[in-house]
């Protein structure tokens, strides 16, 4: 099965594909779209769309895992990346990909063993796992690998995740 991992956003939307073969991962592609603060909004909408379409068209992944959306404080930032998110799960719908999401605790649950884990330890584990040279960078990159390892790891329960 091959897996799209995504962690929503605006100024960078990581993504991670990779393929499940039993219990064994193999690493596909990760990477980053990125847009900058300068551009006008409705073109940043445009460019996670165009580039996250060329993604799944490239490497035609059966489900599409993102990161549920977490904010407790910046309700600005909350709506922005929220839009954005509805765009990129659109993307993945216009393509007729199976849509599933899990949340932070999950994440490191799935990854770790712990759902109160550090970020740096979900990053370590990614780079175990996934037997990678380094930790992928940004951020959000390592965070998308691990969503897409979660999903991996939920496969005989997906059906509670599915949007």
């Amino acid at each position: 099965m091959r897996i799209l991992g995504i962690d929503p956003g605006i100024a960078i939307v990581g993504y991670g594909i990779i393929d499940v073969v039993g219990n064994k991962y193999n690493v596909l592609d990760y990477g980053a779209i990125t847009t900058k603060s300068d551009m006008q909004f409705p073109h940043r909408l445009e460019k996670i769309y165009r580039d996250l379409d060329e993604i799944i068209k490239k490497y035609e992944p059966e489900d599409v895992a993102f990161e549920e959306l977490f904010f407790n404080k910046n309700v600005k930032t909350a709506i922005t990346v929220g839009q954005a998110r509805g765009v990129e799960v659109l993307c993945a719908k216009m393509n007729s990909k199976e849509i599933f999401e899990y949340t932070p605790l999950q994440i490191k649950q799935a990854v770790v063993g712990y759902g109160r884990a550090e970020k740096r330890q979900v990053q370590e584990m990614v780079k175990f796992m996934l037997h990678l040279e380094k930790i992928p960078k940004p951020d959000d990159v390592a965070d998308a690998l691990a969503v897409a390892i979660t999903h991996a790891a939920s496969l005989k329960f997906k059906e509670s995740f599915r949007m």
